[in-house]
Order: C-alpha cells, then sequence, then structure tokens
C-alpha cells in the first residue's frame, strides 16, 4: 500500500453514541484482514491531558505505558486491537494550542497574526500525520490504516477547529486515502413506537455544511431497525443503502466487529480505500477469535458475584477497565460476572447514624458476594468504608483483590487490626497521623497534580521468598512482570518490616526494593493486592492474572487450579461446569512445576499471550 490510509469517526445527535466502540471494530475487521491499524482519540477539551479529571467527568483515566494519561476510549482501542498506543495517541485542544503558542513564543511564526486557520488546523493535521506513522507495537510496521475519532457531537463549538482541519485534510491525503463515518442516534420515541430519522438527517446536514461528507452512517438504536428506516436514511442523507449500517443494543461490545463484518463493511471499505484485500477471505475464517469469544460469552451457563467497593459508583465509566478485566478473567474461566458497585461510604460507621437503612443494606449486597474488589481512587472520602471492607474480608476468608488505593487501604487496616496501630492512616487522609504507614513519595510535586504521579509500566520484581506465593504462580512464575502504575502514595518503609512479621507478606517490589508493589496475606484463600493497576493491561484473550485469581478463589477453584499448573480441569474447560468436584490434587502436590506456555494465564512483558 503506497499511501497511509485515514478513517474519520464523527458522531451525531448525542454524545457517548458508541464511536469509541465503532471505531475499535473498524480496526478489528482491518487487523483481522491483516491490515496494520494504528488510533488516534481526540478531545476537544483545553486541558492537557485526562489526569486531572473526576471520574464523573469523562469516566475513568486510562493510563498508557509511557505514562500518557488520557480517555478510556484508548482502552477499548489497545483490548481490541492489543496493540500498545502513546500519549500522543490522545490529542486535546489543549496540547495543539500548547504547541502552536509554544512556536509563537519561539518565533516560528515570524511575526504573522497567529489564527485558528491557518496555524491551528495547520497543526492539528501535522500532529496526525506525524503519530499515524508511528511504528505499531509488536509488529514494529509502519500503519497502514489510522482511525481517528473525534470526541463530542458534530456542532460542539469546541470542535470546530477539528472538523476545519480534517476538511482541509481531505485534500492533503486525497479522497482515496480519507473515508468519513458518521455514527448517529436513531431515537424510537415510547409515545410512538416509530425510529425517527430527522436527528440523523440533521446532523449529517450540518456535517455536510462545514465541509465533510459521510462515506459511512452507523445508525445506533436500542432494537433492530427495520429495512425502510435504513432506505429513508439512505435517501436523505445522500448515500447508497449499503453505506448504511444499524446497530442495536448487542449482548456483548465482541459483537460489533461481527456484526459490522456481516454487513460488508470489509467489502466497502477495501473497494473506497483501496486497500488491496485480496482474495477477501470468509468472515467465519479471519474473524474465528471474536466469533468464539463471543459465542463462548453467549453459552456461559455458570455465575460468579463480584462487589465493587467504590468512590465513584454513581457513574459505572468510571470503572470500565476494572468490569473489562473482570469480564476477561470470568468469560476465560466459564463464568458470566455479575458486579455489584457498592459506595464504600455507604460501609462506613458514620452511616450506621446517619441512614442505618442505606448502611444494612450496603453490607447485606457485600455479603451476598463470593468476592470483593477494591479499586483506586483518590481523596480521603469514603477511604474509612474501603478499610471496613478489607477487613471483612480478611476476617471472613472472603476472597480479595486490591488495587492502588485497596493496597493501601488494606495495609491500613491490617496496621491497625492486628498491629494495633490504632490511628494507623495515610498521610493522604490526615497529615498529622500517629502512624502514616501510607506516605506521600519523595518525587510527588505537591505545587502542581497533573502530570506528577508515578506512571505508566514499571518492572515488579518476586522476591525469593516469593516462590509458592499464589499470585506469582499466576503470573506463570516469573521473577519480574511490567504493569502500569498511577500513583503517588506508598507504603512507610518503617512499618514494612512489623507488617511482614504479622503475617501480610510483600511478595513483589520495584528493582530497588524500595517500593512494596505486591502483598499476600498468608492462611487465606486469597488476599492479594498490587500498587499497580493490572486491569489496563487485561485483554479478551488474555485475563490479567490477579483477576484471573480473584474469579478462582471466588469460585473455590483456585487450590486446584494451581496445583494442575495453572490449568483447568477436563470438564471445567469442555463445559464450564460449576458442579462441586473432588479434589484431586494433595497439597504437597502444589509445589507441581508451571510451564508458561501451557498457562491460560501465561503472561508476557507486554501483558499479552
Amino acid at each position: 500500500m503506497s499511501n497511509l490510509k485515514y478513517i474519520l469517526v464523527t458522531g451525531g445527535v448525542i454524545s457517548g453514541v458508541g464511536k469509541g466502540v465503532i471505531s475499535s471494530s473498524f480496526g478489528t475487521i482491518l487487523k483481522c484482514c491483516g491490515i496494520e491499524v494504528t488510533s488516534i482519540k481526540i478531545d476537544p477539551y483545553i486541558n492537557l491531558d485526562a489526569g486531572t479529571f473526576s471520574p464523573y467527568e469523562h469516566g475513568e483515566v486510562y493510563v498508557l505505558d509511557d505514562g500518557g494519561e488520557v480517555d478510556l476510549d484508548l482502552g477499548n482501542y489497545e483490548r481490541f486491537l492489543d496493540i500498545t498506543l502513546h500519549r500522543d495517541n490522545n490529542v486535546t485542544t489543549g496540547k495543539i494550542y500548547q504547541m502552536v503558542i509554544d512556536r509563537e513564543r519561539r518565533g516560528d511564526y515570524l511575526g504573522k497574526t497567529v489564527q485558528v486557520v491557518p496555524h491551528v488546523t495547520d497543526a492539528i493535521q501535522e500532529w496526525v500525520e506525524r503519530v499515524a506513522q508511528v511504528p505499531v507495537s509488536g509488529s514494529g510496521k509502519i500503519p497502514e490504516v489510522c482511525i481517528i475519532e473525534l470526541g463530542g457531537t458534530i456542532g460542539d463549538i469546541e470542535s470546530m477547529a477539528f472538523v476545519e482541519a480534517f476538511r482541509q485534510f481531505q485534500f492533503r491525503v486525497k479522497r482515496e486515502n480519507f473515508c468519513v463515518a458518521h455514527v448517529s442516534l436513531i431515537p424510537q420515541p415510547r409515545s410512538t413506537g416509530e425510529h425517527k430519522t430527522k436527528p440523523t438527517q440533521s446532523s449529517v446536514r450540518e456535517l455536510r455544511g462545514l465541509g465533510l461528507s459521510p462515506d459511512i452512517i452507523v445508525c445506533r438504536s436500542e432494537k433492530p431497525i427495520d429495512q425502510s428506516v435504513k432506505d429513508k436514511i439512505s435517501n436523505f442523507c445522500h448515500v447508497a443503502p449499503d453505506q448504511v449500517i444499524c446497530i442495536p443494543d448487542l449482548s456483548s461490545i465482541y459483537k460489533v466487529p461481527i456484526f459490522m463484518e456481516t454487513h460488508g463493511i470489509v467489502e466497502y471499505l477495501n473497494d473506497r480505500l483501496k486497500l488491496g484485500i485480496s482474495p477477501m477471505p470468509p468472515a467465519r475464517k479471519f474473524m474465528k477469535q471474536w466469533i468464539e469469544l463471543s459465542d463462548k460469552i453467549e453459552n456461559l451457563r455458570n455465575e460468579v458475584n463480584i462487589a465493587l467497593i467504590g468512590k465513584y459508583t454513581r457513574l459505572e465509566d468510571s470503572y470500565t477497565s476494572i468490569t473489562k478485566a473482570l469480564q476477561h478473567a470470568a468469560n476465560s474461566l466459564g463464568y458470566k460476572v455479575n458486579i455489584k458497585f457498592i459506595d464504600s461510604s455507604k460501609l462506613e460507621k458514620a452511616m450506621l447514624a446517619e441512614d442505618p437503612v442505606v448502611y444494612h443494606e450496603a453490607w447485606h449486597e457485600l455479603c451476598k458476594t463470593d468476592g470483593v474488589i477494591v479499586p483506586g481512587g483518590f481523596g480521603r472520602r469514603g477511604v474509612e468504608g474501603k478499610i471496613e471492607a478489607c477487613r471483612w474480608c480478611r476476617q471472613n476468608n472472603k476472597p480479595f483483590l486490591g488495587i492502588c488505593l485497596g493496597f493501601q487501604t488494606a495495609v491500613i487496616e491490617f496496621s491497625r487490626n492486628v498491629l494495633k496501630l490504632e490511628n494507623a492512616n495515610s498521610s493522604e487522609c490526615d497529615e498529622l497521623v500517629e502512624h502514616p504507614v501510607i506516605i506521600d513519595m519523595p518525587e510527588h510535586n505537591p505545587g502542581q497534580l497533573g502530570g506528577t504521579m508515578r506512571l505508566g509500566k514499571r518492572t515488579t520484581v518476586f522476591k525469593d521468598s516469593a516462590a509458592l506465593s499464589k499470585i506469582k504462580r499466576l503470573y506463570g512464575k516469573r521473577n519480574t512482570i511490567e504493569e502500569r502504575h498511577r500513583h503517588r502514595y506508598e507504603v512507610n518503609p518503617v512499618y514494612i518490616k512489623d507488617i511482614e512479621e504479622a503475617g501480610l507478606k510483600f511478595v513483589g517490589v520495584d528493582k530497588d526494593a524500595e517500593r512494596m508493589e505486591i502483598f499476600e496475606l498468608e492462611n487465606h484463600p486469597y488476599y492479594v493486592a498490587v500498587q499497580f493497576h493490572p486491569e489496563y493491561l487485561s485483554r479478551p484473550m488474555a485475563p490479567s492474572p490477579p483477576f484471573v485469581g480473584l474469579i478462582l478463589a471466588s469460585k473455590d477453584k483456585l487450590k486446584s487450579y494451581l496445583a494442575r499448573g495453572c490449568k483447568l480441569s477436563p470438564r471445567e474447560h469442555s463445559d464450564y461446569d460449576d458442579t462441586d468436584e473432588e479434589d484431586e490434587c494433595s497439597d504437597d502436590k502444589e509445589n507441581v512445576k508451571t510451564h508458561e506456555s501451557d498457562s491460560s494465564s501465561a503472561y508476557s512483558s507486554s501483558g499479552v499471550l
């Protein structure tokens, strides 16, 4: 292929219509055809990155290998395409304006008046072209197709500069190398029961008025859309019927690329962008792994219930990567996971006095679950509730996984109730605390919040004494692993010896053995916590080991799984049977050698199989 191809994905009518999944699905389909693909997400906000956002603003903050704090849609791209992206793959208005202003200060514009057109629009085009040509991780090849998702909806004042930039860009790279896919909502008012196309017509009309004509219109709806509605959209939006794809809500997002492929998207893109895919592969063959995954999820017969004790539970997108990682792990083991979001503040004793009904309901929900996960977060609100959840899991042998703040709250709980340091706490919650078992890292810059944490991929080293630890065996008995971090507090070294002597073992540390990365509680089915964020490297085909351990322990399968060398029993493999079985392996067989190549959770340094 002589020229790099670009697919611009825009949205209409409302935000949150599913552009991220649609963009990821375009990439998945092309990658299955042997095309090298990369992705760019454009966010029109003025923030330099997503690092200082509350999760209630845009959902979770996703962290990349290089420490980039970006929009959660880049998580979709990485999970679907199984590639590693970089901070420059997320473009914001703030980044563009900062670059333009820096150039102006250096005198690069030679005294010209700096304006949106041409200076800002040129900067956008240059950024896109530069990032699109960065070699794809793994293969090292230059991408053949770059998929660009423009955040927000067409008509937003914030995105006007980007729309104008792409109006120019289509001529810069030539029409045969540039394609526009417009994703729009087709509402169905209850009063009429009919699908209404007028909002989409208006959205397309506005897009065309701004100089971009959609080649593909992806219609999103709750229920399937009949052919007459599709024909109407084709007629009024000036596209052929085969260029209109109607995607209703599906039972799994992993069905979306399969659904799109069955509607001829490969044939159309191959012809429109001259991709050179020949001969056209049968769908069942080239999308085999996605079809098998979708079929497996559809036929799951057993369930596992996991409680997520969070601070931002009013918006489930705040924990997107966590929920995906739980699904990846559960699905790979033959379970459908039911996640119960519990606001940690409702578990606090203060809530008992304020609203006893809410307090007891929250604890009742927690007690009904098979396992518990306590994820990350910032600030003091809800921390005491997380500490109470950690205590309950430790004392009642409930499978537990702590992540980031969850790691820290478990250390606080253990220090208070086992070491009897009644006032133990984090300096984040109490600067004058008597026993600061969690402290601010030395390199943290308290004068600036954005980009000052310990960010990105870091190496964790398993201690020699951790040879038989559950978590090390789940990682395939590797001596070192690499996971992504996002934190500015750590375990206070002063208390480490006392904590370990009491039974909470820090089995993983950083390369300098100064920072505690993983702990595991002795004599507990599964009480594990990590300072890093393993959810960021979880993939549909390669689930994250700590999550695999939580799911197995929640169904009382972990012991036998480890004894078999991290393999499911033949019966579990064949039909995902969840009936009680006699453990075939005695305790002395737990030392069986683990062969990484055979392990269903074999884990490479890049986080993929």
